[in-house]
């Protein structure tokens, strides 16, 4: 049964991103608020399918960790669920994304419009300076910016290096950064189609203060993500 029912939402999600993408494309000669609006209309929509087709909900926790205007959020990354759910969750975002997303039909167009990072993982520290200028001017819009610090999807329970790039975006934009722990892959895995049944959490958690030496960042950015999913993970499989 879960087998029909992902699949039918795979379908759903696809042809209505199609769809919308082609009706709502007049919104991207406009602001970038209306694309903005298309998207989470599209959005509702797949949630609501996701809900009831796959009977996966999902639920935010710790927004009181969320501060104010710009913001550095590093979240673990488990499935497509995050990379969708931070637009609706989150007042502004801009997530940094592979370069290589932005020539994708449909979801290129709206990626670039809604001015996402786009970085170029084969230009070394280039991609890094980039990554870095373009961060510093959506957080000064008032915008949060959204990495994924292990750079990939991770399994639950998987392990894979933290990248450096969260650390140079830490300590160049002098902010706050918010971590993020959530449990997606057990009901939305990063790679085969069928959904499982139950409840995404993404938790955000206590922000770690602008300030600290890059090393002790990294450990203490990557003790809190992963103690924190791995908690999560362990209350999905009780």
């Amino acid at each position: 049964m879960h087998i029909v029912g992902s699949a039918i939402f795979v379908t759903w999600m696809y042809l209505l991103m199609a769809v919308m993408g082609l009706v709502c494309a007049p919104a991207l000669l406009g602001p970038r608020s209306w694309a903005l609006a298309c998207l989470r209309f599209y959005l509702v929509l797949v949630f609501a399918g996701l809900r009831v087709l796959c009977g996966v909900s999902y639920e935010v926790r710790g927004r009181e960790h969320l501060p104010r205007g710009g913001a550095l959020i590093a979240s673990k990354h488990q499935s497509m669920f995050e990379t969708l759910a931070f637009w609706c969750i989150l007042d502004d975002p801009a997530i940094i994304l592979k370069k290589e997303l932005k020539h994708l039909p449909v979801f290129g167009w709206y990626a670039m419009k809604l001015k996402n990072v786009a970085v170029d993982r084969s230009a070394g520290s280039k991609a890094l300076r980039d990554m870095l200028k373009q961060a510093r001017e959506r957080a000064a819009q008032g915008r949060q910016i959204v990495i994924f610090p292990q750079g990939t999807r991770v399994a639950p329970g998987g392990i894979e290096s933290y990248k450096p790039g969260i650390a140079g975006l830490y300590s160049a934009m002098k902010v706050a950064c918010v971590p993020v722990a959530l449990n997606s892959g057990q009901h939305w895995p990063g790679s085969g189609f069928v959904r499982t049944p139950g409840r995404i959490v993404i938790e955000f958690l206590p922000a770690i203060e602008p300030g600290l030496p890059k090393e002790a960042f990294m450990r203490e950015l990557e003790t809190r993500i992963e103690t924190a999913s791995a908690r999560l993970l362990q209350a999905g499989r009780s």
